[in-house]
């Protein structure tokens, strides 16, 4: 009796239903346009809920969770989901869900970082040093489990894991270690080019510059004529 309620499927329209709702049109002069199901009516979520930045709006594709309004005049609006809301229809994160991918919508975005709620009802937070750019309002992004608080929110990072984001040749070699029980090969930068080329496939120019992006990323090490698996390496493929 007069709680919220949360649907994955478009709701009977009414001011104690959230749904997400695609965004379909965006009014700089006016707000966003999402589409709740009502035949041939979208409705507007009010710029006066949106970023002050426009450029961390929501655009056509993304996703907002809303209930329906009414005003004075009789106009609908979509009103967009409190954090009691959020709250309220959310998960408990488990710590099995560690290095798990996700996929998230963000509903919103602090100074400390952007708050997502993931296709699976579990809180999300992702902080400023977890992405390259700052995700818009109702973005739907793809990201990964990087902890699990007490309180049972998941912290997530938008960034790849470091063995992909190093190239196809280094992750052949990257492999190949990981592949060995010693875990090192008989390869360094200084090895034949044809002894490269006949084991790898590749040119020494190609293996120097993978096994840079492998030291780099902390993957491997170089010690006595050897290319051996760090213990980082080891863990990124757990």
């Amino acid at each position: 009796q007069g709680q919220a309620r949360l649907t994955t499927k478009v709701p009977t329209v009414g001011r104690d239903h959230y749904a997400f709702a695609k965004v379909v049109e965006v009014r700089k002069d006016l707000g966003v346009f999402v589409n709740i199901g009502l035949p041939d009516k979208d409705i507007v979520v009010s710029e006066d809920q949106l970023p002050e930045i426009s450029r961390l709006w929501p655009q056509k594709g993304d996703q907002l969770m809303v209930a329906l309004t009414v005003d004075k005049k009789d106009r609908m609006w979509g009103n967009l989901a409190d954090e009691s809301i959020i709250h309220a229809v959310a998960n408990r994160a488990k710590p099995e869900q560690m290095n798990a991918d996700v996929t998230a919508t963000a509903y919103r975005l602090k100074m400390a970082g952007t708050r997502v709620l993931t296709d699976d009802f579990y809180l999300g937070f992702i902080h400023p040093s977890e992405r390259d750019a700052e995700p818009r309002l109702g973005q739907i992004l793809h990201a990964r489990v990087i902890g699990v608080s007490a309180n049972g929110e998941l912290n997530l990072s938008l960034k790849p894991r470091a063995y992909q984001a190093i190239g196809d040749d280094a992750g052949m070699i990257l492999a190949v270690l990981q592949h060995d029980p010693s875990g090192r090969i008989a390869y360094t930068d200084k090895s034949d080019p044809e002894a490269i080329k006949q084991t790898f496939g590749i040119s020494k120019g190609a293996f120097k510059r993978a096994l840079g992006h492998l030291l780099k990323a902390g993957l491997v090490k170089e010690e006595a004529g050897y290319t051996i698996l760090t213990a980082a390496a080891k863990a990124s493929r757990e």
